[in-house]
């Protein structure tokens, strides 16, 4: 399976990754934790480690397309989460 990383810097990895699972949970499965999440989507997952000073995601996939499309999922919704926070993500295979 496919999989891509990103070590995105912000001193608001927990309140992010908090945010963003509970607004997910109303539709997927998630297991959340205070320093680590998974979510698991349809074709694919999302893992997210804080860490200091940064927020650690990896994204795995059936296959490519599906990557690409699950990176780009996740990449909104944490800067949606992220608030006037802007996120830097670099999605890495």
């Amino acid at each position: 399976m496919p999989m891509s990383r990103a070590e995105i810097a912000t001193e608001s990895g927990a309140r992010v990754m908090n945010r963003l699972c509970k607004h997910w949970a109303h539709k997927l499965e998630v297991a959340q934790g205070e320093e680590e999440s998974r979510v698991a989507f349809e074709e694919g997952s999302c893992v997210m480690r804080v860490e200091p000073g940064k927020l650690v995601v990896a994204v795995e996939a059936l296959d490519e397309e599906t990557l690409d499309r699950l990176e780009g999922v996740v990449d909104a919704h944490l800067q949606r989460m992220a608030g006037d926070e802007e996120l830097a993500i670099v999605w890495e295979n």
